[in-house]
Protein backbone atom coordinates (compact mmCIF):
# COMPACT_ATOMS: atom_id res chain seq x y z
CA UNK A 1 0.00 0.00 0.00
CA UNK A 2 1.12 3.66 -0.67
CA UNK A 3 2.82 5.63 2.52
CA UNK A 4 1.74 8.56 3.51
CA UNK A 5 -2.03 8.72 2.59
CA UNK A 6 -4.93 10.08 5.40
CA UNK A 7 -6.78 7.21 6.67
CA UNK A 8 -10.46 7.55 6.94
CA UNK A 9 -11.38 7.05 10.56
CA UNK A 10 -15.03 6.47 9.24
CA UNK A 11 -15.72 2.62 10.89
CA UNK A 12 -18.26 -0.06 10.33
CA UNK A 13 -19.15 -3.21 11.24
CA UNK A 14 -19.92 -6.54 8.76
CA UNK A 15 -24.21 -7.27 8.44
CA UNK A 16 -23.78 -10.34 6.05
CA UNK A 17 -21.33 -12.33 3.70
CA UNK A 18 -22.47 -13.98 0.96
CA UNK A 19 -19.18 -15.12 -1.48
CA UNK A 20 -17.60 -12.68 -2.32
CA UNK A 21 -20.63 -9.87 -1.25
CA UNK A 22 -20.26 -7.80 2.17
CA UNK A 23 -22.59 -5.61 3.40
CA UNK A 24 -21.79 -3.25 5.92
CA UNK A 25 -23.50 -1.32 8.38
CA UNK A 26 -21.82 2.64 9.01
CA UNK A 27 -23.72 4.52 11.45
CA UNK A 28 -21.68 7.64 10.86
CA UNK A 29 -21.39 8.14 7.30
CA UNK A 30 -21.22 6.25 4.57
CA UNK A 31 -18.08 5.84 2.60
CA UNK A 32 -18.17 6.92 -1.06
CA UNK A 33 -18.85 4.62 -4.47
CA UNK A 34 -15.93 2.82 -4.78
CA UNK A 35 -14.64 3.30 -2.11
CA UNK A 36 -11.63 0.72 -0.26
CA UNK A 37 -12.42 -0.95 2.68
CA UNK A 38 -9.99 -3.12 4.85
CA UNK A 39 -11.40 -5.86 7.59
CA UNK A 40 -10.81 -8.88 8.95
CA UNK A 41 -7.41 -8.94 11.07
CA UNK A 42 -4.65 -6.32 9.95
CA UNK A 43 -7.01 -5.58 7.30
CA UNK A 44 -6.18 -8.29 4.63
CA UNK A 45 -9.40 -8.80 3.11
CA UNK A 46 -10.37 -5.60 0.85
CA UNK A 47 -13.43 -5.03 -0.33
CA UNK A 48 -15.27 -2.09 -2.69
CA UNK A 49 -17.80 -0.43 -2.17
CA UNK A 50 -20.25 -0.93 -5.11
CA UNK A 51 -23.91 0.13 -4.01
CA UNK A 52 -25.52 2.17 -1.25
CA UNK A 53 -28.29 0.03 0.16
CA UNK A 54 -29.82 2.78 2.84
CA UNK A 55 -28.26 5.60 4.35
CA UNK A 56 -26.36 3.49 6.76
CA UNK A 57 -25.47 0.11 4.93
CA UNK A 58 -23.14 -0.33 1.85
CA UNK A 59 -22.27 -3.13 -0.61
CA UNK A 60 -19.00 -4.46 -0.74
CA UNK A 61 -16.84 -6.44 -3.37
CA UNK A 62 -14.22 -8.76 -2.28
CA UNK A 63 -10.91 -8.67 -4.34
CA UNK A 64 -9.57 -10.86 -2.01
CA UNK A 65 -11.19 -14.35 -0.38
CA UNK A 66 -13.32 -13.35 2.62
CA UNK A 67 -12.51 -16.53 4.75
CA UNK A 68 -12.01 -15.76 8.52
CA UNK A 69 -14.72 -12.97 8.27
CA UNK A 70 -17.39 -13.00 10.26
CA UNK A 71 -20.84 -11.04 11.21
CA UNK A 72 -19.95 -7.98 13.22
CA UNK A 73 -16.16 -8.14 12.18
CA UNK A 74 -14.67 -4.62 11.95
CA UNK A 75 -14.41 -2.58 8.71
CA UNK A 76 -12.29 0.01 7.98
CA UNK A 77 -13.06 3.02 5.00
CA UNK A 78 -9.90 3.56 3.83
CA UNK A 79 -11.57 7.40 2.44
CA UNK A 80 -9.90 6.57 -1.08
CA UNK A 81 -10.39 4.56 -4.47
CA UNK A 82 -8.36 1.57 -5.14
CA UNK A 83 -4.78 2.62 -6.53
CA UNK A 84 -1.89 1.79 -8.27
CA UNK A 85 1.86 2.86 -8.41
CA UNK A 86 2.53 4.66 -11.81
CA UNK A 87 5.78 5.87 -13.57
CA UNK A 88 8.96 4.32 -15.47
CA UNK A 89 9.85 2.11 -12.07
CA UNK A 90 7.12 -0.17 -13.17
CA UNK A 91 8.79 -1.08 -16.10
CA UNK A 92 10.45 -4.53 -16.04
CA UNK A 93 7.81 -5.63 -13.14
CA UNK A 94 4.86 -7.42 -12.40
CA UNK A 95 1.63 -6.23 -10.77
CA UNK A 96 -1.39 -7.53 -8.99
CA UNK A 97 -4.72 -5.47 -9.17
CA UNK A 98 -3.47 -3.60 -6.16
CA UNK A 99 -0.33 -2.67 -7.77
CA UNK A 100 1.51 -4.90 -5.45
CA UNK A 101 4.93 -6.22 -6.81
CA UNK A 102 4.78 -10.00 -7.77
CA UNK A 103 7.61 -11.24 -9.34
CA UNK A 104 9.54 -12.28 -6.66
CA UNK A 105 11.43 -8.28 -6.30
CA UNK A 106 11.31 -5.23 -4.12
CA UNK A 107 8.30 -4.12 -3.02
CA UNK A 108 7.04 -0.71 -4.35
CA UNK A 109 6.48 2.03 -1.70
CA UNK A 110 6.19 5.88 -2.17
CA UNK A 111 6.21 7.49 -5.41
CA UNK A 112 3.05 8.43 -6.97
CA UNK A 113 -0.03 5.96 -6.85
CA UNK A 114 -4.03 6.64 -8.51
CA UNK A 115 -6.95 5.82 -8.50
CA UNK A 116 -7.67 2.94 -10.98
CA UNK A 117 -11.15 4.87 -11.65
CA UNK A 118 -10.21 7.74 -13.75
CA UNK A 119 -12.79 9.89 -16.98
CA UNK A 120 -12.31 8.66 -19.97
CA UNK A 121 -10.32 11.32 -22.25
CA UNK A 122 -13.12 14.58 -23.15
CA UNK A 123 -13.94 14.21 -27.21
CA UNK A 124 -12.36 17.71 -27.74
CA UNK A 125 -9.05 16.65 -26.31
CA UNK A 126 -8.43 13.48 -28.11
CA UNK A 127 -7.25 13.28 -32.17
CA UNK A 128 -9.58 13.06 -35.02
CA UNK A 129 -6.99 12.15 -37.64
CA UNK A 130 -6.94 8.08 -38.75
CA UNK A 131 -3.86 6.85 -39.08
CA UNK A 132 -2.12 3.21 -39.50
CA UNK A 133 -0.27 1.78 -36.79
CA UNK A 134 2.10 -0.58 -38.17
CA UNK A 135 3.13 -3.63 -37.02
CA UNK A 136 6.25 -4.65 -39.51
CA UNK A 137 3.36 -7.91 -39.75
CA UNK A 138 2.81 -8.69 -43.04
CA UNK A 139 -0.53 -10.10 -43.13
CA UNK A 140 -1.85 -7.52 -40.39
CA UNK A 141 -0.46 -4.53 -42.06
CA UNK A 142 -1.98 -5.30 -45.98
CA UNK A 143 -5.11 -6.86 -44.84
CA UNK A 144 -6.26 -5.29 -41.49
CA UNK A 145 -4.13 -2.59 -40.79
CA UNK A 146 -4.42 -1.19 -36.91
CA UNK A 147 -5.20 2.10 -36.18
CA UNK A 148 -3.15 4.40 -33.83
CA UNK A 149 -5.11 4.93 -30.55
CA UNK A 150 -7.47 2.36 -31.84
CA UNK A 151 -8.97 -0.96 -30.75
CA UNK A 152 -8.37 -4.61 -31.84
CA UNK A 153 -9.89 -7.80 -31.77
CA UNK A 154 -7.08 -10.96 -31.54
CA UNK A 155 -9.61 -14.28 -31.97
CA UNK A 156 -8.12 -16.92 -31.45
CA UNK A 157 -8.36 -20.60 -30.01
CA UNK A 158 -5.58 -21.75 -27.65
CA UNK A 159 -2.47 -23.34 -29.53
CA UNK A 160 -2.98 -21.11 -32.55
CA UNK A 161 -0.21 -18.53 -32.02
CA UNK A 162 -2.06 -15.67 -30.30
CA UNK A 163 0.71 -15.49 -27.34
CA UNK A 164 3.40 -15.54 -30.34
CA UNK A 165 1.63 -12.80 -31.60
CA UNK A 166 1.66 -10.42 -28.95
CA UNK A 167 5.35 -10.78 -28.26
CA UNK A 168 6.29 -10.12 -31.70
CA UNK A 169 3.90 -7.02 -31.52
CA UNK A 170 5.88 -6.11 -28.17
CA UNK A 171 9.32 -6.39 -30.01
CA UNK A 172 8.28 -4.64 -32.76
CA UNK A 173 6.64 -1.80 -30.78
CA UNK A 174 10.19 -1.19 -28.56
CA UNK A 175 11.90 -1.18 -31.94
CA UNK A 176 10.17 0.73 -33.74
CA UNK A 177 8.14 3.52 -31.71
CA UNK A 178 10.36 3.68 -28.69
CA UNK A 179 7.16 3.14 -26.53
CA UNK A 180 5.89 0.80 -23.99
CA UNK A 181 3.82 -2.32 -23.91
CA UNK A 182 1.88 -2.94 -20.89
CA UNK A 183 0.04 -6.11 -21.03
CA UNK A 184 -3.02 -6.77 -18.93
CA UNK A 185 -3.89 -10.52 -18.14
CA UNK A 186 -7.77 -10.84 -17.00
CA UNK A 187 -8.11 -14.08 -15.40
CA UNK A 188 -5.31 -15.70 -17.05
CA UNK A 189 -4.03 -19.44 -15.75
CA UNK A 190 -0.59 -19.03 -13.75
CA UNK A 191 0.93 -21.09 -16.57
CA UNK A 192 0.42 -18.83 -18.92
CA UNK A 193 1.42 -15.68 -17.68
CA UNK A 194 4.90 -17.51 -16.21
CA UNK A 195 5.28 -18.89 -19.53
CA UNK A 196 4.64 -15.51 -21.38
CA UNK A 197 6.88 -13.61 -18.39
CA UNK A 198 9.98 -15.79 -19.23
CA UNK A 199 9.44 -15.82 -22.56
CA UNK A 200 9.75 -11.67 -22.70
CA UNK A 201 12.45 -11.77 -20.89
CA UNK A 202 14.12 -14.32 -23.58
CA UNK A 203 13.36 -12.18 -26.12
CA UNK A 204 14.66 -9.04 -24.38
CA UNK A 205 11.57 -6.93 -24.05
CA UNK A 206 10.79 -7.27 -20.69
CA UNK A 207 12.97 -3.58 -19.92
CA UNK A 208 9.91 -1.60 -21.66
CA UNK A 209 6.96 -4.22 -20.20
CA UNK A 210 5.06 -3.71 -17.76
CA UNK A 211 2.48 -6.50 -16.68
CA UNK A 212 -0.38 -6.92 -14.37
CA UNK A 213 -2.15 -9.91 -13.75
CA UNK A 214 -5.51 -10.91 -12.33
CA UNK A 215 -5.35 -14.21 -12.08
CA UNK A 216 -8.05 -17.30 -12.91
CA UNK A 217 -8.26 -18.19 -8.71
CA UNK A 218 -8.90 -14.82 -7.63
CA UNK A 219 -12.26 -13.77 -6.66
CA UNK A 220 -14.28 -12.15 -9.72
CA UNK A 221 -13.59 -8.34 -8.21
CA UNK A 222 -10.36 -8.66 -8.65
CA UNK A 223 -10.79 -10.05 -11.97
CA UNK A 224 -13.36 -7.08 -12.34
CA UNK A 225 -10.70 -4.44 -11.60
CA UNK A 226 -7.48 -5.45 -12.99
CA UNK A 227 -8.37 -4.32 -16.47
CA UNK A 228 -8.88 -0.57 -14.56
CA UNK A 229 -5.60 -0.78 -13.23
CA UNK A 230 -3.62 -1.52 -16.30
CA UNK A 231 -5.24 1.42 -17.37
CA UNK A 232 -4.41 3.95 -15.12
CA UNK A 233 -0.49 3.12 -15.75
CA UNK A 234 -1.49 3.35 -19.63
CA UNK A 235 -2.48 6.98 -19.15
CA UNK A 236 0.43 8.12 -17.51
CA UNK A 237 2.83 7.04 -20.02
CA UNK A 238 0.30 8.42 -22.41
CA UNK A 239 -0.46 11.64 -20.74
CA UNK A 240 2.87 12.31 -18.38
CA UNK A 241 5.58 10.88 -19.96
CA UNK A 242 3.81 11.49 -23.74
CA UNK A 243 4.92 8.12 -25.01
CA UNK A 244 2.94 5.69 -27.45
CA UNK A 245 1.36 2.96 -25.45
CA UNK A 246 0.65 -0.72 -26.86
CA UNK A 247 -1.70 -2.73 -24.44
CA UNK A 248 -2.45 -6.08 -24.47
CA UNK A 249 -4.97 -7.27 -22.94
CA UNK A 250 -5.93 -11.27 -22.19
CA UNK A 251 -8.72 -11.92 -21.80
CA UNK A 252 -11.69 -9.84 -22.71
CA UNK A 253 -14.26 -12.18 -22.13
CA UNK A 254 -12.82 -12.87 -18.70
CA UNK A 255 -13.80 -9.26 -18.07
CA UNK A 256 -17.15 -9.63 -19.12
CA UNK A 257 -17.26 -13.06 -17.26
CA UNK A 258 -16.07 -11.44 -14.14
CA UNK A 259 -18.41 -8.47 -14.30
CA UNK A 260 -21.46 -11.10 -14.94
CA UNK A 261 -20.27 -13.51 -12.02
CA UNK A 262 -20.35 -9.83 -9.73
CA UNK A 263 -23.43 -8.43 -11.10
CA UNK A 264 -25.14 -12.40 -9.96
CA UNK A 265 -23.76 -12.31 -6.20
CA UNK A 266 -25.12 -8.68 -6.03
CA UNK A 267 -28.55 -10.40 -7.10
CA UNK A 268 -29.31 -8.63 -9.96
CA UNK A 269 -31.92 -10.04 -12.61
CA UNK A 270 -29.84 -11.59 -15.40
CA UNK A 271 -30.46 -10.34 -19.17
CA UNK A 272 -30.21 -12.29 -21.72
CA UNK A 273 -28.48 -15.75 -22.09
CA UNK A 274 -27.68 -14.86 -18.46
CA UNK A 275 -25.28 -11.58 -18.63
CA UNK A 276 -25.36 -8.69 -16.68
CA UNK A 277 -28.01 -6.05 -17.61
CA UNK A 278 -25.12 -3.56 -17.10
CA UNK A 279 -22.80 -5.41 -19.72
CA UNK A 280 -22.93 -2.65 -22.11
CA UNK A 281 -22.16 0.18 -19.58
CA UNK A 282 -18.89 -1.88 -17.84
CA UNK A 283 -17.46 -2.98 -21.13
CA UNK A 284 -17.83 1.02 -22.53
CA UNK A 285 -16.21 2.33 -18.92
CA UNK A 286 -12.91 0.24 -19.30
CA UNK A 287 -13.15 0.86 -23.19
CA UNK A 288 -13.71 4.43 -23.51
CA UNK A 289 -10.19 5.35 -21.94
CA UNK A 290 -8.32 3.73 -24.44
CA UNK A 291 -7.68 6.43 -26.94
CA UNK A 292 -5.22 8.61 -28.42
CA UNK A 293 -4.40 12.46 -27.58
CA UNK A 294 -1.97 15.50 -29.07
CA UNK A 295 0.47 13.55 -26.43
CA UNK A 296 0.25 10.22 -27.21
CA UNK A 297 -2.00 7.38 -28.12
CA UNK A 298 -2.98 3.95 -26.34
CA UNK A 299 -3.36 1.45 -28.99
CA UNK A 300 -5.05 -1.81 -27.24
CA UNK A 301 -4.80 -5.27 -29.18
CA UNK A 302 -7.32 -7.03 -27.27
CA UNK A 303 -7.88 -11.23 -27.10
CA UNK A 304 -11.63 -11.91 -27.31
CA UNK A 305 -12.99 -15.71 -27.00
CA UNK A 306 -16.22 -15.96 -28.96
CA UNK A 307 -18.17 -18.94 -26.75
CA UNK A 308 -19.05 -21.34 -29.00
CA UNK A 309 -18.17 -19.44 -32.30
CA UNK A 310 -21.08 -17.92 -31.49
CA UNK A 311 -20.63 -14.48 -32.82
CA UNK A 312 -23.89 -13.19 -31.87
CA UNK A 313 -23.16 -13.58 -28.54
CA UNK A 314 -23.96 -10.55 -26.36
CA UNK A 315 -20.05 -10.21 -25.00
CA UNK A 316 -19.49 -10.77 -28.33
CA UNK A 317 -21.68 -8.19 -30.22
CA UNK A 318 -20.77 -6.11 -27.31
CA UNK A 319 -16.83 -6.18 -28.00
CA UNK A 320 -17.03 -5.74 -31.70
CA UNK A 321 -19.14 -2.31 -31.41
CA UNK A 322 -15.70 -0.64 -29.82
CA UNK A 323 -12.58 -2.53 -32.24
CA UNK A 324 -11.65 -0.56 -35.30
CA UNK A 325 -9.94 -3.96 -36.40
CA UNK A 326 -10.55 -8.12 -36.31
CA UNK A 327 -7.70 -10.25 -36.61
CA UNK A 328 -8.69 -14.02 -36.47
CA UNK A 329 -6.44 -16.84 -36.16
CA UNK A 330 -6.88 -19.94 -37.92
CA UNK A 331 -6.33 -23.73 -36.44
CA UNK A 332 -6.18 -24.64 -40.02
CA UNK A 333 -3.78 -22.49 -41.28
CA UNK A 334 -1.45 -23.34 -38.25
CA UNK A 335 -1.70 -26.85 -38.92
CA UNK A 336 -0.33 -26.02 -42.37
CA UNK A 337 2.66 -24.48 -40.58
CA UNK A 338 1.58 -21.28 -42.23
CA UNK A 339 2.06 -18.73 -39.38
CA UNK A 340 1.34 -16.01 -38.27
CA UNK A 341 -1.71 -18.40 -38.42
CA UNK A 342 -4.40 -15.43 -39.78
CA UNK A 343 -7.18 -16.07 -41.98
CA UNK A 344 -6.55 -13.50 -44.53
CA UNK A 345 -10.31 -13.78 -45.84
CA UNK A 346 -12.21 -13.43 -42.32
CA UNK A 347 -10.03 -10.59 -41.00
CA UNK A 348 -11.23 -7.02 -41.59
CA UNK A 349 -10.06 -3.62 -40.52
CA UNK A 350 -12.20 -0.26 -40.20
CA UNK A 351 -8.81 1.40 -41.77
CA UNK A 352 -9.13 -0.20 -44.92
CA UNK A 353 -10.39 2.49 -47.14
CA UNK A 354 -9.13 4.30 -50.27
CA UNK A 355 -9.41 7.76 -47.81
CA UNK A 356 -7.53 6.27 -44.66
CA UNK A 357 -4.67 3.71 -46.39
CA UNK A 358 -4.09 5.27 -49.90
CA UNK A 359 -5.61 3.75 -53.44
CA UNK A 360 -2.76 1.46 -54.07
CA UNK A 361 -2.82 -0.14 -50.70
CA UNK A 362 -6.34 -0.26 -50.67
CA UNK A 363 -6.39 -1.73 -54.67
CA UNK A 364 -3.61 -4.40 -53.54
CA UNK A 365 -5.89 -5.60 -50.50
CA UNK A 366 -9.06 -6.13 -52.44
CA UNK A 367 -6.93 -8.08 -55.14
CA UNK A 368 -5.53 -9.98 -52.88
CA UNK A 369 -8.90 -10.68 -51.08
CA UNK A 370 -10.52 -11.55 -54.88
CA UNK A 371 -7.41 -14.25 -55.60
CA UNK A 372 -7.98 -15.76 -52.24
CA UNK A 373 -12.03 -15.86 -52.46
CA UNK A 374 -11.59 -17.20 -55.54
CA UNK A 375 -9.06 -20.06 -54.77
CA UNK A 376 -11.42 -21.35 -51.70
CA UNK A 377 -14.19 -21.45 -54.13
CA UNK A 378 -11.81 -23.48 -56.25
CA UNK A 379 -10.53 -25.99 -53.68
CA UNK A 380 -13.69 -28.79 -53.86
CA UNK A 381 -13.19 -29.38 -57.28
CA UNK A 382 -9.76 -29.52 -56.94
CA UNK A 383 -10.00 -32.02 -54.15
CA UNK A 384 -12.42 -34.30 -56.50
CA UNK A 385 -10.92 -34.01 -59.96
CA UNK A 386 -7.57 -32.55 -59.25
CA UNK A 387 -5.67 -29.48 -60.09
CA UNK A 388 -5.21 -30.46 -63.89
CA UNK A 389 -9.10 -30.44 -64.45
CA UNK A 390 -9.09 -26.26 -64.47
CA UNK A 391 -8.93 -24.15 -66.79
CA UNK A 392 -5.43 -22.13 -67.00
CA UNK A 393 -7.48 -18.60 -65.59
CA UNK A 394 -7.98 -20.67 -63.11
CA UNK A 395 -5.13 -22.63 -62.35
CA UNK A 396 -3.40 -18.98 -62.64
CA UNK A 397 -5.35 -17.97 -59.72
CA UNK A 398 -4.62 -21.15 -57.30
CA UNK A 399 -0.69 -20.29 -58.11
CA UNK A 400 -1.33 -16.36 -57.29
CA UNK A 401 -3.07 -17.80 -53.90
CA UNK A 402 -0.68 -20.36 -52.49
CA UNK A 403 2.46 -18.14 -53.43
CA UNK A 404 0.35 -15.36 -51.64
CA UNK A 405 -0.52 -17.38 -48.89
CA UNK A 406 3.53 -18.69 -48.22
CA UNK A 407 4.37 -14.88 -48.52
CA UNK A 408 2.00 -13.77 -46.21
CA UNK A 409 4.09 -16.27 -43.40
CA UNK A 410 6.98 -14.23 -41.74
CA UNK A 411 9.90 -15.83 -39.07
CA UNK A 412 9.33 -13.99 -35.99
CA UNK A 413 11.61 -12.31 -33.56
CA UNK A 414 10.51 -14.04 -30.91
CA UNK A 415 10.80 -17.14 -32.11
CA UNK A 416 14.28 -17.56 -33.28
CA UNK A 417 15.53 -19.78 -31.30
CA UNK A 418 12.68 -22.20 -31.86
CA UNK A 419 12.65 -21.96 -35.31
CA UNK A 420 16.02 -21.19 -36.31
CA UNK A 421 14.59 -18.18 -38.59
CA UNK A 422 16.02 -14.78 -38.63
CA UNK A 423 13.09 -12.78 -37.41
CA UNK A 424 12.18 -10.08 -40.03
CA UNK A 425 10.37 -6.74 -39.81
CA UNK A 426 8.63 -5.47 -42.68
CA UNK A 427 7.53 -2.39 -43.88
CA UNK A 428 4.14 -1.70 -45.19
CA UNK A 429 6.00 -0.43 -48.87
CA UNK A 430 7.99 -4.15 -48.83
CA UNK A 431 5.30 -6.03 -48.15
CA UNK A 432 2.77 -4.10 -50.89
CA UNK A 433 5.48 -4.34 -53.55
CA UNK A 434 6.32 -8.25 -53.18
CA UNK A 435 1.96 -8.34 -53.28
CA UNK A 436 2.18 -6.76 -56.65
CA UNK A 437 4.39 -8.58 -57.91
CA UNK A 438 3.05 -12.09 -56.93
CA UNK A 439 -0.30 -10.92 -58.59
CA UNK A 440 1.46 -9.94 -61.51
CA UNK A 441 2.88 -13.60 -61.99
CA UNK A 442 6.30 -11.98 -61.82
CA UNK A 443 6.77 -15.15 -59.72
CA UNK A 444 5.30 -18.05 -61.25
CA UNK A 445 8.12 -20.02 -62.55
CA UNK A 446 9.46 -20.06 -58.82
CA UNK A 447 8.61 -22.94 -56.40
CA UNK A 448 5.60 -22.17 -53.77
CA UNK A 449 8.37 -22.81 -51.10
CA UNK A 450 11.18 -20.04 -52.17
CA UNK A 451 8.29 -18.00 -50.50
CA UNK A 452 7.62 -19.15 -47.38
CA UNK A 453 9.09 -17.54 -44.35
CA UNK A 454 10.80 -14.81 -45.82
CA UNK A 455 10.85 -10.94 -45.34
CA UNK A 456 10.63 -8.77 -48.45
CA UNK A 457 9.97 -10.00 -51.86
CA UNK A 458 13.81 -9.18 -52.41
CA UNK A 459 14.67 -12.43 -50.30
CA UNK A 460 13.67 -15.19 -52.85
CA UNK A 461 15.74 -16.88 -54.04
CA UNK A 462 16.16 -18.14 -57.60
CA UNK A 463 15.37 -21.65 -58.37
Amino acid sequence: MPEGHAVSACQGKVVSIRGSVVDVHFPHGLPEMNNQLSAGDGGRVVLEVVAHLNSQVVRGIALTPTQGLARDSAVLDRGRPLRVPVGRRLLGRVFNVFGEAIDGGEALSGGEWRSIHQPPVPLAQRTTLSEIFETGIKAIDVIAPLERGGKSGLFGGAGVGKTVLITEMIHNMVGRHGGVSIFCGIGERCREGEELYREMAEAGVLDNTVMVFGQMNEPPGARFRVGHAALTMAEFFRDDLKQDVLLLMDNVFRFIQAGSEVSGLMGQFPSRLGYQPTLGTELAELEERISSTANGAITSVQAVYVPADDFTDPAAVHTFAHLSASIVLSRKRASEGLFPAIDLLQSSSKMLMPRIVDARHYRVAQEIRKTLAGYEELKDIIAMLGLEELSQDDRRVVYRARRLERFLTQPFFTTEQFTGHEGRMVSLEDTLTGCERILNDEFSDYPESSLYMIGSIEEVKRP
